[in-house]
C-alpha cells in the first residue's frame, strides 16, 4: 500500500510527463534532488564549525531532454510559467526562478564543462518558505542532470554543490553557505551527515528512526526585521575571534571566552557563548546517535533552542511557544530550525506521542495566533539522482 507521500510523488511525476509530452513531444530523462533539514548546528557554518543535515523525502523533479539547439526551454508546473534562454552570460532570463537554472548552466560552463540546449519540465513538493531549501534542490537537480547528460558524470559531487552555491552568489543575489547544496547532493537514505564547514570533510551517521518520527511545525510567520540581524551576529562572532587572536570561534572554548569577558560587550559574549556551546552539541549528538541514545539527542535539541532564543536572540514568540508546547507534550527534542525570526521548529517525537502532539499544537497555536501551523512529517532520504 502506497503512503500519502508516495502517492503525491507519483501524481507529480505523472503531471510532469503529461506537460512534457504536450509541450515538447515524446519523453526525456527524469532527475530529482531533495530538500533538506538540519538536525542541529545552527549559525555554526560561518564560525568554522559543524552542521548536521540530511536530505528529505520532499523533492524537485525534472524531465529533461537535449533539443539539439543552443536554447533552453523550461516550464515550471508549480508556477505555470515558461522561460526560454540561451547559454551566454547576456542571456540571463528575467524570471527569478529561471535564474537558478540558468545560473547552474553558466557555472557548469565556466568550469570548462559542457552544456547544450535542452527542454525541461519540473515540479516540486518541497514547501516554499519553510526552511527546507527548495532553491538548493532545484539547483542540485539541474546540476546533476547537466553532469549526467553532457559530461559523463565527470564533475565530482563537491563541485556540483559548489555550482549550486555559486549560482546563488552570482545569479540570485544570496550570499549563502554550502550546507543546503551539500545536503541536496550528498543526501543518503537513513543517514545524516556531519559536515566540517572548515575542512569540508564529512561523515555519514545512521539515522534510521525506530520508534520515533521527525516532524517540522511551520509557524507560517516570518518577522520583518528593521536591521540586518544575521550580519550583526556574524560581526559579534568575528569581533570575539579577533580579540582571541583566532580565525573563527571553532578554535575557542568557554575558558578562552571567560578570559576576555571584561574586554568585550555583554552582547558579543552571549553570541560567542551560544556558538561555542553549539559546536559541542553537534559532536554530542553524533556520539549519541552511534549509541542509539535519542534521549541525549533530544536534550541537545532543547539546549540549542534555548541558546538561540536567549543567547543568540534569533527566536520569536511563536517559535518559543511551539517549543514550550513540545515540552508539554513529552516530545523528545525540539528546536528552531534555520536562521530564526520565524519559520519552523524541528521535532523528534516518539511514535506514541505523535498524533496527540500534532493535535495539541494545531489547536493551541490556532487559539493563540489565529491560524494553523503547517505540519510536515519528514523521512531522511537520498539526494540528487537520476530516476
Amino acid at each position: 500500500m502506497k503512503t500519502e507521500q508516495q502517492e503525491c510523488s507519483c501524481a507529480m511525476e505523472q503531471k510532469i510527463k503529461e506537460e512534457f509530452a504536450t509541450r515538447f513531444g515524446g519523453e526525456g530523462t527524469f532527475y530529482a534532488s531533495a530538500g533538506r533539514i538540519n538536525l542541529i548546528g545552527e549559525h555554526t557554518d560561518y564560525n568554522g564549525g559543524f552542521v548536521f543535515p540530511g536530505a528529505i523525502d520532499k523533492v524537485i523533479e525534472a524531465e529533461i531532454r537535449p533539443n539539439g539547439t543552443d536554447r533552453c526551454r523550461v516550464y515550471s508546473v508549480d508556477i505555470n510559467e515558461t522561460a526560454e534562454f540561451g547559454l551566454a552570460e547576456e542571456d540571463a532570463p528575467a524570471q527569478q526562478w529561471a535564474r537558478y537554472i540558468f545560473g547552474v548552466c553558466r557555472e557548469v560552463i565556466k568550469r570548462g564543462f559542457e552544456v547544450k540546449g535542452f527542454d525541461a519540465v519540473f515540479a516540486g513538493n518541497v514547501p516554499l518558505g519553510a526552511g527546507l531549501s527548495s532553491s538548493a534542490a532545484l539547483e542540485s537537480c539541474f546540476a546533476f542532470a547537466m553532469n549526467d547528460l553532457y559530461n559523463d558524470n565527470k564533475i565530482d559531487k563537491f563541485e556540483l554543490a559548489r555550482i549550486g552555491q555559486s549560482t546563488e552568489h552570482n545569479y540570485c543575489g544570496v550570499n549563502c553557505g554550502i550546507m543546503d547544496q551539500f545536503a541536496s547532493v550528498f543526501g543518503k537514505k537513513d543517514c545524516l551527515m556531519r559536515l566540517d564547514c572548515r575542512s569540508m570533510e564529512f561523515e555519514y551517521f545512521p539515522f534510521k528512526l525506530d520508534g520515533y518520527k521527525l516532524v517540522l511545525v511551520d509557524s507560517r510567520v516570518k518577522h520583518e526585521l528593521v536591521d540586518s540581524p544575521y550580519n550583526k551576529r556574524r560581526q559579534s562572532c568575528e569581533r570575539v575571534a579577533a580579540k582571541l587572536g583566532i580565525e573563527t570561534l571553532r578554535d575557542a572554548d568557554m575558558d578562552d571566552l571567560d578570559r576576555i569577558k571584561d574586554e568585550i560587550s555583554e552582547e558579543d559574549y552571549k553570541r560567542a557563548e551560544y556558538v561555542i556551546g553549539e559546536k559541542q552539541r553537534v559532536l554530542d549528538v553524533c556520539d549519541a546517535l552511534e549509541r542509539g541514545d535519542y534521549a541525549t539527542v533530544g536534550e541537545r535539541m532543547y539546549q540549542t533552542h534555548a541558546g538561540m532564543s536567549k543567547l543568540y536572540e534569533v527566536s520569536c514568540e511563536e517559535l518559543d511557544y511551539l517549543n514550550d508546547l513540545a515540552k508539554e507534550c513529552g516530545v523528545t527534542g525540539s528546536r528552531i530550525m534555520g536562521g530564526g525570526f520565524g519559520g519552523c521548529t524541528i521535532n523528534l517525537v516518539k511514535d506514541d506521542f505523535y498524533d496527540p502532539f500534532v493535535s495539541v499544537v494545531i489547536k493551541k497555536f490556532h487559539e493563540k495566533y489565529g491560524h494553523d501551523p503547517k505540519i510536515y512529517p519528514v523521512i531522511i532520504s537520498d539526494g540528487a539522482r537520476r530516476l
